[in-house]
């Protein structure tokens, strides 16, 4: 059977039938025997070059011990994959979307990642970490549901996972003002400005810029994005949104626009070294 096309639901239900798969001890030859089909066919799925019927994702979800909550995505996820009506893009509304996008983040060969006003989520410190998200408590969800301790958690969880998996090239360009703005206390901003600065310093392959706010022409003004390419995959890209679902785009003349958006911007930054100096003479503010 000639594989399918890659698409992000379907890469997203094949890193999370591979994760449970993993985590239950079981091999793909043992997936395989338990739906009648070849290993292959399990390695394809899991590398999104494919699909299951609903029956045969219910046989595996039973072998690999998931749970409720896991059952519903993986379903969910399965009837998306099956879908052949072409699509502009794909909105993820299931629950904990964050964690699919920290899979593809973990099995990107490279990333680019813009932001304008604050430093990227995988450059801030645990410090930065929970001084944004305890200030988004309260306000984008209840105060009472524990969610910001899990947030906290998993963005933590999540910048381990992305630095420790494949070797990538990490590229990072944001806007100046992402230095003056106090997030948490003068104390967070000095540790978060020496994190970026050590962080480069260990990871050679990752790249940090500053774009300053006298730049003229800059494509991405205001705005956030993220590009992944993987080596045996469409790239996506993805545009962080303030509040509401996670919204990805698969198709060339989307992830084309996006790669073009941030190279523009990171021919317009500072240089890396330019960039490091900045960091260091801010430290100055703090």
């Amino acid at each position: 059977m000639a594989d399918a096309q890659q698409t992000v639901e379907r890469m997203q239900l094949g890193l999370v039938l591979q994760e449970l798969r993993s985590r239950s001890g079981r091999s793909q030859q043992e997936a395989g025997q338990a739906i009648g089909r070849a290993y292959v066919r399990i390695s394809q799925v899991e590398h999104g070059k494919g699909a299951l019927k609903q029956e045969e994702l219910v046989v595996l979800l039973d072998l690999y011990g998931a749970s409720r909550a896991e059952r519903e995505t993986v379903l969910a996820l399965g009837v998306q994959a099956r879908r052949r009506a072409p699509r502009r893009a794909y909105t993820d509304v299931l629950p904990d979307a964050f964690q699919r996008l920290a899979d593809l983040q973990a099995n990107a060969s490279r990333i680019r990642h813009y932001t304008s006003g604050v430093f990227p989520g995988l450059l801030q410190s645990a410090e930065y970490v929970e001084a944004v998200i305890r200030a988004c408590d309260g306000v984008w969800w209840d105060a009472a549901s524990g969610q910001a301790e899990t947030r906290i958690a998993f963005r933590l969880d999540q910048q381990r996972r992305a630095l420790a998996a494949q070797p990538k090239s990490m590229s990072f360009v944001f806007t100046e003002d992402a230095l003056r703005t106090v997030v948490g206390s003068e104390s967070v901003m000095r540790s978060q400005i020496l994190h970026v600065l050590q962080l480069a310093e260990r990871h050679p392959s990752t790249s940090v810029q500053i774009l300053r706010s006298t730049t003229v022409g800059n494509p991405a003004l205001g705005g956030s994005l993220i590009v992944l390419d993987f080596s045996n995959a469409p790239r996506i890209g993805y545009a962080p949104t303030l509040y509401g679902p996670t919204t990805y785009y698969d198709q060339p003349a989307d992830t084309t626009s996006m790669a073009c958006a941030f190279d523009r911007a990171s021919e317009l930054a500072l240089s890396p070294a330019e960039s490091r100096a900045l960091l260091i003479e801010s430290l100055k503010e703090f």
